[in-house]
Protein backbone atom coordinates (compact mmCIF):
# COMPACT_ATOMS: atom_id res chain seq x y z
CA UNK A 1 0.00 0.00 0.00
CA UNK A 2 2.82 2.36 0.93
CA UNK A 3 4.66 1.46 -2.28
CA UNK A 4 1.53 2.18 -4.35
CA UNK A 5 1.08 5.57 -2.69
CA UNK A 6 4.73 6.39 -3.35
CA UNK A 7 4.35 5.46 -7.03
CA UNK A 8 1.27 7.71 -7.42
CA UNK A 9 3.09 10.61 -5.75
CA UNK A 10 6.09 10.10 -8.03
CA UNK A 11 3.95 10.04 -11.18
CA UNK A 12 2.06 13.17 -10.10
CA UNK A 13 5.29 15.05 -9.41
CA UNK A 14 6.78 13.89 -12.71
CA UNK A 15 3.67 14.97 -14.65
CA UNK A 16 3.58 18.34 -12.90
CA UNK A 17 7.24 19.00 -13.64
CA UNK A 18 6.84 17.93 -17.26
CA UNK A 19 3.73 20.10 -17.65
CA UNK A 20 5.44 23.09 -16.04
CA UNK A 21 8.43 22.84 -18.37
CA UNK A 22 6.32 22.46 -21.52
CA UNK A 23 6.85 25.37 -23.88
CA UNK A 24 3.92 27.64 -24.55
CA UNK A 25 2.46 27.61 -28.05
CA UNK A 26 1.39 30.52 -30.24
CA UNK A 27 -1.30 32.61 -28.50
CA UNK A 28 -4.97 31.83 -29.16
CA UNK A 29 -6.86 35.13 -29.03
CA UNK A 30 -10.63 35.36 -28.53
CA UNK A 31 -12.65 38.58 -28.54
CA UNK A 32 -15.64 38.84 -26.20
CA UNK A 33 -18.70 40.92 -27.13
CA UNK A 34 -19.13 42.94 -30.31
CA UNK A 35 -17.87 41.57 -33.61
CA UNK A 36 -16.35 44.82 -34.91
CA UNK A 37 -12.66 44.70 -34.12
CA UNK A 38 -10.83 47.94 -33.32
CA UNK A 39 -7.73 45.92 -32.45
CA UNK A 40 -6.67 42.85 -34.40
CA UNK A 41 -5.77 39.33 -33.37
CA UNK A 42 -2.26 39.97 -34.70
CA UNK A 43 -1.83 43.09 -32.54
CA UNK A 44 -2.80 41.20 -29.38
CA UNK A 45 -0.42 38.35 -30.23
CA UNK A 46 2.35 40.86 -30.87
CA UNK A 47 1.77 42.50 -27.47
CA UNK A 48 2.09 39.11 -25.78
CA UNK A 49 5.16 38.09 -27.75
CA UNK A 50 6.92 41.42 -27.22
CA UNK A 51 6.40 41.12 -23.49
CA UNK A 52 8.14 37.73 -23.36
CA UNK A 53 10.43 38.00 -26.39
CA UNK A 54 9.08 34.90 -28.13
CA UNK A 55 6.18 33.13 -26.46
CA UNK A 56 6.87 29.82 -28.19
CA UNK A 57 10.19 29.42 -26.38
CA UNK A 58 8.95 30.31 -22.91
CA UNK A 59 8.41 27.47 -20.37
CA UNK A 60 4.99 27.60 -18.70
CA UNK A 61 6.49 27.92 -15.25
CA UNK A 62 8.17 31.24 -16.14
CA UNK A 63 4.98 32.92 -17.35
CA UNK A 64 3.46 35.50 -15.02
CA UNK A 65 -0.12 35.70 -16.28
CA UNK A 66 -0.99 38.84 -14.33
CA UNK A 67 1.83 40.68 -16.06
CA UNK A 68 0.58 39.54 -19.45
CA UNK A 69 -2.95 40.69 -18.59
CA UNK A 70 -1.65 44.07 -17.42
CA UNK A 71 0.32 44.42 -20.66
CA UNK A 72 -2.86 43.87 -22.67
CA UNK A 73 -4.98 46.16 -20.49
CA UNK A 74 -2.41 48.94 -20.94
CA UNK A 75 -3.48 49.12 -24.59
CA UNK A 76 -6.02 51.98 -24.88
CA UNK A 77 -8.30 49.87 -27.10
CA UNK A 78 -8.70 47.11 -24.51
CA UNK A 79 -11.18 47.26 -21.61
CA UNK A 80 -10.37 43.93 -19.98
CA UNK A 81 -8.20 40.88 -20.62
CA UNK A 82 -7.92 37.38 -19.18
CA UNK A 83 -4.89 35.23 -19.96
CA UNK A 84 -4.46 31.54 -19.12
CA UNK A 85 -2.47 28.51 -20.28
CA UNK A 86 -4.22 25.26 -21.15
CA UNK A 87 -2.82 21.87 -20.12
CA UNK A 88 -1.48 21.31 -23.65
CA UNK A 89 0.59 24.49 -23.45
CA UNK A 90 -1.70 26.73 -25.51
CA UNK A 91 -1.73 30.34 -24.30
CA UNK A 92 -5.26 31.78 -24.40
CA UNK A 93 -6.18 35.46 -24.23
CA UNK A 94 -9.81 36.59 -23.91
CA UNK A 95 -10.17 40.25 -24.83
CA UNK A 96 -13.00 42.71 -24.26
CA UNK A 97 -12.61 45.87 -26.30
CA UNK A 98 -13.66 49.33 -25.24
CA UNK A 99 -16.98 50.51 -26.69
CA UNK A 100 -16.96 53.95 -28.37
CA UNK A 101 -20.07 56.11 -27.92
CA UNK A 102 -18.90 59.36 -29.58
CA UNK A 103 -16.08 60.61 -31.79
CA UNK A 104 -14.33 63.86 -30.97
CA UNK A 105 -13.30 65.93 -33.99
CA UNK A 106 -11.60 69.13 -32.85
CA UNK A 107 -7.87 69.83 -32.98
CA UNK A 108 -7.53 66.17 -32.00
CA UNK A 109 -9.52 63.13 -33.10
CA UNK A 110 -10.43 60.25 -30.80
CA UNK A 111 -13.35 58.30 -29.40
CA UNK A 112 -15.07 58.61 -26.03
CA UNK A 113 -15.81 55.15 -24.64
CA UNK A 114 -18.84 54.00 -22.64
CA UNK A 115 -17.02 54.75 -19.38
CA UNK A 116 -16.41 58.36 -20.39
CA UNK A 117 -12.72 57.88 -21.12
CA UNK A 118 -10.37 58.50 -24.03
CA UNK A 119 -10.14 55.82 -26.73
CA UNK A 120 -7.93 56.24 -29.81
CA UNK A 121 -9.21 55.89 -33.34
CA UNK A 122 -8.63 52.57 -35.06
CA UNK A 123 -7.20 51.99 -38.53
CA UNK A 124 -9.06 48.68 -38.54
CA UNK A 125 -12.66 49.86 -38.05
CA UNK A 126 -14.61 53.14 -37.73
CA UNK A 127 -17.58 53.25 -35.38
CA UNK A 128 -20.82 54.96 -36.43
CA UNK A 129 -21.29 57.27 -33.45
CA UNK A 130 -22.20 60.96 -33.04
CA UNK A 131 -19.52 63.51 -33.82
CA UNK A 132 -18.35 65.83 -31.02
CA UNK A 133 -17.20 69.34 -31.94
CA UNK A 134 -16.34 72.59 -30.18
CA UNK A 135 -14.30 72.98 -27.00
CA UNK A 136 -13.53 69.52 -25.64
CA UNK A 137 -10.75 68.57 -23.21
CA UNK A 138 -9.49 65.01 -23.17
CA UNK A 139 -9.23 65.02 -19.37
CA UNK A 140 -12.70 66.52 -18.86
CA UNK A 141 -15.24 64.56 -20.90
CA UNK A 142 -17.99 64.20 -18.28
CA UNK A 143 -20.64 66.48 -19.85
CA UNK A 144 -20.14 65.23 -23.39
CA UNK A 145 -19.99 61.59 -22.32
CA UNK A 146 -23.22 61.95 -20.34
CA UNK A 147 -25.21 63.11 -23.35
CA UNK A 148 -23.39 60.61 -25.62
CA UNK A 149 -24.38 57.78 -23.26
CA UNK A 150 -27.97 59.05 -23.26
CA UNK A 151 -27.98 59.01 -27.06
CA UNK A 152 -26.63 55.46 -27.14
CA UNK A 153 -29.38 54.18 -24.83
CA UNK A 154 -32.30 56.06 -26.41
CA UNK A 155 -33.65 54.81 -29.77
CA UNK A 156 -35.00 58.21 -30.84
CA UNK A 157 -31.74 60.01 -30.14
CA UNK A 158 -29.67 57.19 -31.61
CA UNK A 159 -31.62 57.48 -34.85
CA UNK A 160 -31.58 61.27 -35.15
CA UNK A 161 -28.57 62.86 -33.38
CA UNK A 162 -25.50 63.22 -35.59
CA UNK A 163 -23.50 65.84 -33.69
CA UNK A 164 -22.86 67.05 -30.14
CA UNK A 165 -21.34 70.51 -29.82
CA UNK A 166 -19.90 71.96 -26.62
CA UNK A 167 -19.10 75.67 -26.47
CA UNK A 168 -16.48 77.46 -24.40
CA UNK A 169 -18.90 77.70 -21.44
CA UNK A 170 -19.62 73.95 -21.60
CA UNK A 171 -23.11 74.55 -22.95
CA UNK A 172 -24.31 71.67 -25.13
CA UNK A 173 -26.00 71.70 -28.52
CA UNK A 174 -27.26 68.93 -30.79
CA UNK A 175 -27.60 68.57 -34.55
CA UNK A 176 -30.26 66.21 -35.87
CA UNK A 177 -30.24 64.23 -39.10
CA UNK A 178 -32.10 66.00 -41.95
CA UNK A 179 -33.03 68.97 -39.75
CA UNK A 180 -31.77 72.55 -40.21
CA UNK A 181 -32.36 73.74 -36.65
CA UNK A 182 -29.87 73.68 -33.78
CA UNK A 183 -31.00 72.10 -30.49
CA UNK A 184 -29.76 74.01 -27.46
CA UNK A 185 -29.60 71.76 -24.39
CA UNK A 186 -27.58 74.03 -22.15
CA UNK A 187 -26.27 72.04 -19.19
CA UNK A 188 -26.84 68.34 -18.53
CA UNK A 189 -29.21 69.21 -15.65
CA UNK A 190 -32.76 67.83 -16.07
CA UNK A 191 -31.54 65.94 -19.14
CA UNK A 192 -34.40 63.43 -19.21
CA UNK A 193 -36.99 66.21 -19.10
CA UNK A 194 -35.24 68.12 -21.87
CA UNK A 195 -35.09 65.04 -24.09
CA UNK A 196 -38.78 64.35 -23.52
CA UNK A 197 -39.54 67.95 -24.54
CA UNK A 198 -37.45 67.49 -27.68
CA UNK A 199 -39.33 64.32 -28.60
CA UNK A 200 -42.70 66.02 -28.11
CA UNK A 201 -41.60 69.00 -30.22
CA UNK A 202 -40.25 66.75 -32.98
CA UNK A 203 -43.34 64.54 -33.11
CA UNK A 204 -45.77 67.48 -33.29
CA UNK A 205 -43.83 69.45 -35.89
CA UNK A 206 -43.13 66.38 -38.00
CA UNK A 207 -46.88 65.77 -38.12
CA UNK A 208 -47.50 69.43 -39.01
CA UNK A 209 -44.61 69.38 -41.54
CA UNK A 210 -42.97 72.36 -39.83
CA UNK A 211 -39.61 70.91 -38.72
CA UNK A 212 -37.71 73.04 -41.21
CA UNK A 213 -39.45 76.24 -40.12
CA UNK A 214 -37.03 76.80 -37.23
CA UNK A 215 -33.39 77.76 -36.84
CA UNK A 216 -33.09 76.96 -33.14
CA UNK A 217 -34.93 74.91 -30.51
CA UNK A 218 -33.97 76.00 -27.00
CA UNK A 219 -34.48 73.34 -24.31
CA UNK A 220 -32.21 74.71 -21.59
CA UNK A 221 -35.15 75.72 -19.40
CA UNK A 222 -36.73 72.70 -17.71
CA UNK A 223 -40.39 73.27 -18.56
CA UNK A 224 -40.13 75.27 -21.77
CA UNK A 225 -39.36 74.76 -25.44
CA UNK A 226 -38.42 78.10 -27.02
CA UNK A 227 -38.31 78.00 -30.81
CA UNK A 228 -36.71 80.53 -33.13
CA UNK A 229 -38.30 80.67 -36.57
CA UNK A 230 -36.25 81.08 -39.71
Amino acid sequence: MIALFGLVAFLFAFASKRNGCREVSKPNVKFIGENNLFITNETVSKLLIQNYGGIKKVPKETLVLNELENTLKSNPMIKSAEVYVAVNGTLHAEIEQKTPIARVSTNASYYIDDEGSFMPLSSNYSARVPLVTGYVEKNNLSNVSKIAHKIRMDEFLKMHVIEIHQDLNKQLFLRLRQCDFLVQLGSVDFLDKKINNLKAFYKKNLKDKKLNSYSKVNLQFENQVICTKI
